[in-house]
Parts: C-alpha cells; sequence; structure tokens
C-alpha cells in the first residue's frame, strides 16, 4: 500500500499522492516550529521535476514560523551537508527521494554540522507535524530567503584538501561517470577536471529525468560497463540522483559491487593514516578484513547514516560509511560522498599503479546477497521474533538486535530488518559462496514469508 514514509532518514512518498505541497509545507512549518523563530537554514534539491515545487512549498512553511531560508539551488546531498556546516546555519533541508525511482520524492532534516538528525530529534520533529500545533509568525515576522552558489566549489575544494591531485593527474586517468542526470552532473565534472582526468560522462543534464532505474547496482549499469571498454577507461563511477553514494566498474567493464566502494576506500584511508573505522551491521565483513590487516577496530552501527555518524563521533573514528557506496571522510563532510570516494579510489589506483580489478582482487572475497520484499508495518517485528527463535539452538550463533536481527556465525551473517524508507523488509546475507549466501538468505525469507502470509 502507498503510504507517506516518516523516519529517522525523513520523509518520503509518491507525488501527488502520499507527498503533496499540503504535506510538505507541513514539514516546513514543523521544522521551523523545532528550530524557532530567527534560525536560519540551507534549502537545496537534486534534479527530480516535482523538487521545485516541493522547495517552494517547505520553504513557505519555514518561513511562516521565522525562519530565514538559504536557497543553495541543485546542489549534491553532501554538497548541501557542508554548506549547512561551512554557512553556520542551525539546520537544512533537502528535497531528495535518493535513489528511489521517479515517482518518489522526499525531505530530508540535517543538523548544523550536516548529518541527517538524530533519532531523537527526528522522532520530535515526527510529533510536531503530527500535532498541527505550528508557531506561525505574524506579517513583520516571517522569515526572509537568500540564495548562495558556492556549494559546488567549495565542495570540490575541501575534496581535493584531502587527497594529492597532482599525483591523481600524472597518473593520465580516463573516467566514465554515469550522474543518472541527477544533482551529481555539475560538481563531478569539476572535480575530475581538477584532478587531472579525461571525463566521459554520461547522463550529463541535470533533468532528473533518469535514463535507466536510478538505484546504482549491477541490472541498472549495463550501459556504463559498455562505454569503460569502449573508451579503454581505468574506472567507471556511478552516482545515485543526489550524489552520495558511489559504484565501481572496473578498467575490463566490470560492476564490482557497491560493498567494495566502501573497502577499497577504507585501505586506502589505512595506508596513511590508522584509526577505527564505523560502518552500519549490514556492510560486508571485507572491512573487517581490512581493519584487521591494519590493526585497527571496526565499530557497528545500526543501518543509516546518522547512525554511523553518531557512532564515528562517539568512538573518535577517522573514517567510516555504508556498504551501499557511501563514504565518509569526516575532514570533508560527515555525510555519505561520493566525491569524496572518487577521489580516493583514484589516488589508490595512482600510488599503486595497479588496475582497479587487480585492487579488488587482493581483498578476502565474500559473496551478499541482498533480498528485498513487500511487508506490512506491523509484521515486521514478527518476523524478527520468528527468526530468532528459529536460530536460536545453531551452534555458535551470537544475535545483535540494533538494527532488526543480525545473526553471526562462525564463517557468515544474516541480518533481516525492516526498511526506514519504504515498505518493505531487506535480508542480507554473506557467506564463502554465493550458495551458502543464498540458502541463507532463503531460510530467512521462508520464515518472514510464514509470517507475511498468516497475517
Amino acid at each position: 500500500m502507498d503510504r507517506l514514509m516518516v523516519s529517522v532518514s525523513g520523509v518520503r512518498g509518491t507525488v501527488g499522492k502520499t507527498l503533496t505541497p499540503r504535506v510538505a509545507m507541513e514539514f516546513g512549518c514543523a521544522f521551523g516550529t523545532m528550530l524557532g523563530a530567527g534560525r536560519t537554514v540551507t534549502i537545496s534539491r537534486d534534479t527530480r521535476p516535482s523538487g521545485a515545487m516541493l522547495r517552494s512549498a517547505v520553504a513557505a512553511g519555514l518561513t511562516a514560523c521565522g525562519v530565514n531560508v538559504v536557497d543553495l539551488g541543485v546542489v549534491t546531498t553532501p554538497g548541501a551537508a557542508l554548506m549547512t556546516r561551512t554557512l553556520g546555519c542551525d539546520g537544512g533541508v533537502i528535497l531528495t527521494a535518493s535513489h528511489n525511482p521517479s515517482p518518489y520524492n522526499g525531505i530530508k532534516f540535517l543538523q548544523p554540522s550536516g548529518p541527517a538528525l538524530p533519532a531523537d530529534q527526528a522522532e520530535r520533529l515526527k510529533e510536531i507535524w503530527r500535532q498541527g500545533n505550528f508557531a506561525l509568525q505574524d506579517s513583520l515576522h516571517t522569515g526572509s530567503e537568500s540564495h548562495n552558489a558556492d556549494t559546488h566549489e567549495t565542495h570540490v575544494t575541501a575534496v581535493c584538501e584531502t587527497v594529492d591531485p597532482a599525483a591523481i593527474a600524472a597518473g593520465g586517468f580516463t573516467a566514465v561517470l554515469d550522474s543518472i542526470n541527477g544533482a551529481g552532473c555539475a560538481a563531478s565534472p569539476i572535480l575530475l577536471k581538477r584532478l587531472g582526468c579525461k571525463l566521459v560522462h554520461l547522463n550529463a543534464e541535470p533533468t532528473g529525468r533518469f535514463a535507466h532505474e536510478p538505484e546504482p547496482i549491477e541490472p541498472n549499469l549495463g550501459a556504463l560497463g559498455q562505454a569503460v571498454l569502449r573508451e579503454k577507461a581505468n574506472v567507471g563511477f556511478a552516482q545515485d540522483p543526489d550524489a552520495d553514494r558511489l559504484v565501481l566498474v572496473d578498467e575490463q567493464g566490470r560492476f564490482i559491487g557497491e560493498e567494495y566502494t566502501l573497502a577499497l576506500a577504507a585501505a586506502f584511508v589505512l595506508r596513511h593514516r590508522k584509526g577505527k573505522l564505523a560502518v552500519n551491521l549490514s556492510t560486508s565483513r571485507m572491512i573487517d578484513d581490512i581493519a584487521a590487516a591494519a590493526g585497527v577496530e571496526v565499530v557497528r552501527a545500526p543501518t543509516g547514516e546518522a547512525n554511523v555518524v553518531e557512532a564515528m563521533q562517539r568512538e573518535g573514528c577517522i573514517f567510516g560509511g555504508e556498504g551501499n557506496g557511501g563514504v565518509i571522510d569526516p575532514r570533508v563532510v560527515s555525510v555519505r560522498d561520493s566525491l569524496t570516494g572518487m577521489a580516493m579510489i583514484l589516488q589508490y589506483l595512482a600510488e599503486t599503479g595497479k588496475p582497479l580489478s587487480e585492487l579488488v582482487a587482493a581483498i578476502p572475497a565474500y559473496h551478499l546477497l541482498k533480498l528485498k520484499f513487500p511487508c506490512p508495518a506491523d509484521a515486521a517485528a514478527k518476523v524478527v521474533e520468528k527468526t530468532r527463535a528459529a536460530f536460536a539452538n545453531r551452534p555458535g550463533a551470537t544475535f545483535n538486535n540494533a538494527d532488526g536481527l543480525r545473526i553471526n556465525l562462525s564463517d557468515r551473517w544474516v541480518s533481516v530488518r525492516a526498511s526506514n524508507t519504504e515498505p518493505i523488509m531487506r535480508i542480507f546475507a554473506e557467506a564463502p559462496s554465493r550458495a551458502d549466501a543464498e540458502a541463507l538468505a532463503g531460510e530467512v525469507q521462508a520464515l518472514a514469508q510464514s509470517v507475511i502470509g498468516a497475517g
């Protein structure tokens, strides 16, 4: 059933159905009420055609409650987060539905430092919206609007300060980039050209009319692999519509899996600095092997960027991210950032002189299977409970229920959890072989379907 999703990740819905101008305005009022009159927030959007309309509605709600708005225009999510911090604002709002298909859009709310709201603040915002008791101001005390066009340059400069542009340029790399006609279309070519790359840019018009399904997974990236081969490129990069996620294609045109983005970036980081890493509970155990080889600790957090960032800050981690292609370097900004990921991968290639396929082959390989299926919200807890009971007597099993349920076995693991952004459940299973991963995931999926069917 189509419904408005309101979670720690923000608000998502189908435009004109569950996500309307009225809903967007109400959430603007709710955020304005929570922050208080006289505060200032950034507002920005990705390229979806509905973004301009929803941006205006949110801005109307914010200013109605006396909050001043700085419009950044069409920018990436990490760029918006960086500018929220750089401008000293009290928060930020981004109109984006990330990797979700075209019918969707969403509203993401940011802390002053850039990351999404922590769970307690997200819940407070939701309650203000639900009650509808907004702190509307009179005609003399409404908020103002201004514009700022510095995001792309500020973002690219911050990324370049964390790598060696001259060393990357000396590599003479050719990169193919698929920006999916999304928010990465503007800043990404600035970065790659500043790093001395020859750029072949696919889907480079910021129209929001996606040339293929927007999630950067293997079935959607065939044209990128073909372009890498045709151009004899060193690497292929794929972004999602708000450009916080990065997926790689090697020099042979092969999709290498979104989990490898974080693993390769972590391997690069640990060549230069040593310290704790933070990832979510669904991230591949490749990261554990890389960290162990460097003698550092991995901190696991519940799924959701805000949870990973909180763990990074609490534990003093130097690097982190999520296995969906999300790289977080707090020296740039404490959110997932595809531009930071591209710069790291390019410098890793430059330093080692090895092709991407060889760097991938050096990482201990596992098979990580990711499944999703529709699940009524009221069935999710029952699925978790039944799964735990089924594995309770499995030899060596340990359980982590910080985010749904993760079951760790001797050489494999499986997790099941409800999505924060869609009415679905996700099963992740990782094992030494694909057959083992499929068997483990299939066992949990059968348990889940027995609950959903019974409901």
